[in-house]
């Protein structure tokens, strides 16, 4: 009796892939959850605070400052559920022109705090402010993957640099996120792209990585027909490439 593959039919296998994906996706917000949370009760604390502070100073000059400040935390808190909301998107798997400097932005918005609250520097590079035709759920998707990735990297503190360049002659936008951390061996550099492959060490609760972020990162970025690149130093750090088209053969004009 001769054995046969039976393959899953293409609608099958897209809702599986799509299922993946959500299921990465609300896995970097459990990780973000609790930094977001104690930032919102900052905010919080700060409006209620200048806010009862503006009511019962009489001076005019003091009200203005503390109505100010209530006003700016507000902003912030605007900002992060942007952000948030951002981050959700997935309504839509239709690409469309995305701003890529904009989907950066937003990505430091949603992690500032949790880069924060583990001592690392941020060093954003605006080179340009290209606009890629993608989805752009999708995209910060894979930003908050490799941020998050830099972030458990350096355990100790480091500094994180974000570069958006553009390159014209390649027809393409790039990203390179890099990081001052522990770096990654040359015998796995060719392994972290693999499903359920992952170099993270259990934490304090026996959590490691899922060895999913990375591998859902390339899914995304050969959708787009985009190319991921990554370089690595054993205890000096890592740095990562992606480089999306500015537009596909059958993106609408």
């Amino acid at each position: 009796m001769t054995g046969h593959e039976v393959l899953a039919p293409a609608s099958e296998t897209e809702a599986l892939r799509q299922q993946l994906l959500q299921a990465q996706r609300l896995s970097s917000v459990g990780e973000l959850a609790s930094s977001i949370a104690h930032e919102f009760n900052n905010i919080l604390t700060t409006i209620i605070n200048s806010a009862k502070l503006g009511m019962r100073n009489p001076d005019a000059g003091e009200k203005q400052q503390a109505f100010e400040r209530v006003v700016k935390a507000g902003r912030r808190a605007a900002d992060i559920a942007a952000g948030m909301l951002g981050y959700a998107r997935k309504a839509s798997a239709h690409r469309q022109p995305c701003d890529l400097a904009a989907l950066v932005e937003e990505v430091l918005v949603l992690t500032g705090k949790d880069l924060g609250k583990h001592r690392i520097q941020v060093d954003t590079r605006f080179h340009a402010r290209p606009t890629v035709w993608a989805v752009p759920g999708q995209v910060e998707q894979i930003l908050v993957n490799l941020v998050l990735n830099a972030r458990q990297a350096m355990p100790n503190g480091g500094r994180l640099k974000v570069d958006v360049r553009d390159d014209p002659a390649g027809d393409v936008a790039e990203v390179r996120v890099a990081d001052t951390g522990v770096g990654i061996p040359p015998d796995q550099l060719r392994q972290i792209f693999e499903p359920f492959f992952t170099t993270k060490q259990p934490d304090e609760y026996g959590r490691g990585g899922t060895g999913l972020g990375l591998s859902v990162c390339r899914q995304i970025i050969e959708q787009h027909h985009g190319r991921i690149r990554v370089e690595s130093v054993a205890g000096k750090g890592s740095a990562f490439t992606v480089k999306l088209p500015h537009r596909l053969p059958d993106d609408p004009v």
